[in-house]
């Protein structure tokens, strides 16, 4: 069943049942298992069971569907859609296309075979069908032992693969190496653990398979910056801080106009560096990519509402409509009259 609804800014909602979200409107970014991604609008993502996703600015429109699981993995290629390796997935769609058509009207078995043909037309890493399950086999088994501390070649023995070379294969394909997909694993659990659980550090530690409590806190914050107590304290799972909520309130209000990092700091009463330093902590990007990935979506809204190229290149403050499109082109990769066409030829 499609169900629409108005997230919440910053609440995190636990992923229960292998989920379609498909994002329809709204600006900002959302956050999936710690990793926050912008320019999400049009974009149908698949979470599956033990994620979570969060939104950080308070105007998403949202239609999601659950699926019962003996339908997910009935088929193995289902797997491409939900289980992700370095970053989440995502089909490319159009309110006014075939695709959102399918969603309203076509039983959730056929939304996700339609969805895994998108995906494979996609080929995000460039592999062949045959080759994405042989990385997929490895995903499955990692998600299954990731706390055993199980070595390259034991992972490898487990996938009857023998005419591969499963090594070679996910460090060419992925860009990263099998051991690298596995600590990315047991890194993510181990922030789950100390975000959402009131587990002691040294239970967390054992329970992911590591001996000594102080190795792995050393572990932790060479990878994050942070110890464990200051990544507890700092995701502020319970008490929602509402500082990326602000800082998005005011780039709605100002993107257009203003660009300085010391406007924004004024508004925010933080000196420059630490509203620089608290945007990268708390959104992982620079205040200056964020205004970028505003401006961008407001263009694509404009666009999509016909605005001629010069109207909205003076909106935003360009001095001349070339500028506006070399800045759009540059970002998402298109011209806007052709993202323009392509919505309207739908």
């Amino acid at each position: 069943m499609l169900i629409q609804f108005t997230p919440e800014i910053n609440k995190v909602y636990f992923i229960n049942q292998y989920t379609l979200f498909l994002i329809t409107s709204g600006t900002g970014g959302i956050q999936v298992d710690f990793k926050n991604y912008y320019n999400c609008i049009d974009k149908a993502i698949y979470l599956e069971k033990g994620q979570y996703i969060k939104f950080l600015s308070g105007d998403f429109l949202i239609q999601k569907i659950e699926f019962p699981d003996e339908i997910v993995f009935k088929n193995k290629e289902f797997r491409v859609l939900f289980k992700h390796l370095i970053s989440i997935g995502y089909i490319d769609f159009d309110p006014s296309n075939d695709f959102q058509k399918i969603v309203n009207q076509t039983e959730i078995g056929h939304i996700i075979d339609i969805s895994v043909r998108q995906w494979y037309c996609q080929n995000p890493f460039h592999a062949n069908k045959e080759e994405y399950q042989v990385i997929f086999d490895a995903k499955d088994i990692i998600d299954e032992k990731y706390s055993g501390n199980i070595t390259n070649k034991e992972l490898t023995a487990m996938i009857d693969r023998k005419e591969y070379d499963v090594l070679s294969l996910i460090k060419n394909k992925i860009g990263i190496s099998l051991k690298t997909l596995m600590s990315g694993k047991k890194l993510l659990e181990s922030k789950k653990e100390i975000a959402f659980t009131d587990k002691s550090i040294k239970e967390i530690a054992y329970d992911l398979g590591y001996k000594d409590p102080a190795y792995f806190a050393r572990v932790f914050k060479d990878n994050e910056g942070k110890n464990p107590i200051e990544f507890r304290e700092g995701f502020d799972y319970k008490n929602r801080d509402l500082f990326s909520q602000d800082i998005m309130e005011l780039l709605q209000k100002y993107h257009t106009k203003e660009r300085t990092l010391e406007f924004y700091a004024s508004k925010m009463n933080l000196s420059p560096k630490a509203l620089s330093r608290k945007v990268k902590d708390k959104m992982q990007v620079s205040l200056g990519q964020l205004i970028r990935y505003k401006m961008i979506d407001t263009s694509k809204s404009l666009l999509s509402q016909n605005n001629s190229i010069k109207d909205i290149s003076q909106e935003l403050g360009f001095e001349e409509p070339n500028h506006f499109s070399i800045f759009f082109k540059h970002y998402t990769g298109e011209t806007p009259s052709h993202f323009k066409n392509k919505k309207y030829k739908n």
